[in-house]
């Protein structure tokens, strides 16, 4: 079986007097895009769970956790992933897939074999994956780059000049509940998702990439009047409960993956809050 963690749910209340590594223990992901091997993080809000893989001297088949209770991954589950490195192939139950940089892939419940790997060792994909419950069996699905959607979001002017494309949404793809996307700073700006909002119906996992080494992002989570801070480096990830906001702030610009599942698929469903009263 595959190697995992569990990451339980907290109460806000708790949060409030955790220290900065208290904050890192429960929230933060770092242990993301590994080597010839899929490490899962389980996480208890909306039994949402991470993980990355990047195959460079084998493939990797997709292997079932203790914690599900299942004969195989996708019993009960589904499955997004998103290449952000080289070009990759994925094999689901004997159909190949090829995913460029930054193609998309939805795979429905009840696929039993899903195998990873790379076009190249020495330019290896890097398949970035997140899973949810699923009630439902939906055709598996490729999402190019060409099939996503594209908003353009903020100005110069507020330094949050971004593009968001949604990639896994009940508009492109048939889900039970997992959505996913792509939101890229543009050069000049840092802010991410500001004004920042919660949404109490869904919970949502932040992927940080292309990071510059020496560059970084701070995050901003917690209730909006009681807000907490933890910094990302490149390829690392951070759980954002319901009642948290989720916004960020970058020493130059990057991008970052977006996850959510929940109560719905409505991806206006949020409660804006406004600057000048968070806290």
């Amino acid at each position: 079986m595959a190697n995992y963690e569990t990451r339980y749910a907290s109460n806000p209340e708790s949060v409030k007097k955790y220290n900065t590594q208290e904050l890192r223990d429960e929230f933060h992901i770092s242990k993301l895009m590994k080597k010839d091997e899929i490490y899962w993080v389980y996480s208890h809000y909306d039994r949402f769970m991470v993980s990355g893989v990047v195959p460079i001297q084998k493939s990797v088949s997709l292997e079932t956790i203790d914690p599900l209770k299942a004969n195989y991954f996708l019993e009960r589950r589904e499955l997004g992933i998103i290449n952000v490195g080289g070009k990759g192939k994925v094999s689901v139950d004997g159909k190949t897939y090829e995913l460029e940089h930054k193609e998309a892939l939805y795979i429905g419940q009840g696929n039993k074999e899903v195998v990873f790997s790379s076009e190249s060792s020495s330019k290896p994909a890097q398949f970035y994956l997140n899973s949810t419950p699923a009630h439902k069996s939906f055709p598996n699905k490729k999402i190019g780059t060409d099939d996503v959607e594209v908003i353009e979001l903020g100005s110069a002017e507020t330094a949050n000049a971004r593009t968001l494309r949604k990639y896994i949404v009940n508009s492109v793809v048939d889900v039970c509940q997992l959505q996913m996307g792509m939101t890229t700073i543009k050069p000049g700006s840092s802010w991410n998702t500001m004004p920042a909002h919660v949404h109490d119906r869904r919970m949502e996992v932040y992927f940080y990439f292309e990071v510059l080494e020496d560059q970084a992002v701070c995050h901003f989570m917690g209730q909006p009047q009681e807000t907490r801070h933890i910094w990302m480096a490149n390829n690392e990830a951070v759980i954002s409960p319901p009642w948290s906001i989720h916004s960020g702030s970058g020493t130059s610009n990057y991008s970052f993956i977006w996850g959510m599942a929940g109560e719905n698929l409505d991806y206006g469903d949020m409660d804006v809050c406004k600057i000048n009263e968070l806290r």
